[in-house]
């Protein structure tokens, strides 16, 4: 309630400096008045005002100040005047909307260089330490000739190992960057990711998505690296017992959501936060970055949700409508 009788205190304290302001630049005009515009929108941007907010009491303010003459020209030239000094006080909101495009833009393709690495790393070793184990087992198959029966169960251990070692380097490799995620899509991958957590850790994972189509390569890999985190902190800190996951469009809006029955945690402001590693940072900037929104429900004992809602192309949406 304080914080709510500040803000509304210091918007009215505001919209009188902004009357005086547009007042002053009306009726004497002049750089120096016109450059308090800039500031109030300035200011107006650190209150956290809406632009539709600012240009609400503009629209009032004018409306105030024209009502003082019955000159018809000079009102035409007071409304022209008004829409200069309404530039000049949105014209910092430009430069912060130019600003945050210009990092969304940075933060997509670090993301994009990020995978293409991450790729690299997994069809490494993959192929080149899968190779390097085949030639492994090769050699000690040609050691292993003519050797005494006791020497022969050895080298029989030594080759289960490395067959245990060839298995978790292809799990490894396939979790990385799933090939079935270039392949069949996101959908498809996302089933073969929880399969495999779901075995390891013994924790069932109920997918709901009956959803046809592709997306495009930036949507399908960041909807998989939530799921992937969410699945992740489900098993390392939510001790999640269930694990839900939901695939569906909503008109032109792919939605996903992931949602967990285990220990939850606090997301008012002003307790303790999430422990670090949780990676919900990560997933709020991979979602903003292609111009979703992400949203996280929680509750200490309740469980945790993430939704995801990215919008879609048109032609993606029609495609998805016409396969049905």
């Amino acid at each position: 309630m304080k914080t709510a009788a500040k803000r509304r205190g210091k918007l009215e304290n505001f919209e009188e400096e902004y009357r005086s302001a547009l007042r002053e630049y009306l009726t004497k005009g002049g750089e120096l008045a016109l450059g308090r515009g800039y500031e109030l929108g300035r200011c107006a941007l650190e209150e956290q005002l809406s632009i539709v907010e600012l240009v609400t009491l503009h629209h009032q303010a004018a409306l105030d100040l024209i009502r003082w003459t019955e000159n018809g020209k000079q009102k035409e030239e007071w409304l022209r005047t008004g829409a200069a000094f309404l530039a000049e006080c949105v014209s910092p909101y430009e430069m912060a909307h130019r600003g945050f495009q210009g990092a969304v833009e940075a933060l997509r393709q670090m993301n994009e260089t990020l995978e293409e690495e991450i790729k690299r790393i997994a069809y490494a070793v993959h192929d080149e330490a899968g190779q390097l184990l085949v030639a492994v087992h090769l050699a000690l198959a040609e050691v292993a000739k003519g050797m005494p029966e006791a020497q022969q169960a050895q080298f029989t251990r030594i080759k289960d190992l490395l067959n245990e070692v060839e298995k978790h380097l292809r799990r490894y490799s396939h979790e990385l960057r799933p090939t079935i995620l270039d392949d069949l899509g996101w959908i498809p991958a996302i089933r073969f990711l929880a399969d495999g957590i779901s075995k390891r850790a013994n924790l069932p994972i109920h997918i709901d998505a009956t959803i046809t189509g592709r997306l495009p390569t930036s949507a399908e890999t960041t909807l998989y690296r939530v799921v992937q985190e969410a699945l992740t902190n489900a098993v390392k800190h939510a001790k999640a017992s269930n694990v839900w996951i939901r695939a569906w469009r909503e008109d032109f809006t792919q939605c996903c959501s992931i949602r967990d029955d285990g220990a939850g945690f606090n997301l008012r402001r002003g307790h303790e936060t999430p422990r670090k590693g949780l990676g919900l940072v990560a997933m709020h900037e991979r979602v903003s970055a292609i111009g979703g929104r992400l949203q996280i429900e929680s509750r200490p004992g309740h469980g945790t949700e993430i939704s995801i809602r990215l919008p879609l192309e048109v032609e993606h949406a029609n495609t998805h409508r016409t396969r049905g």
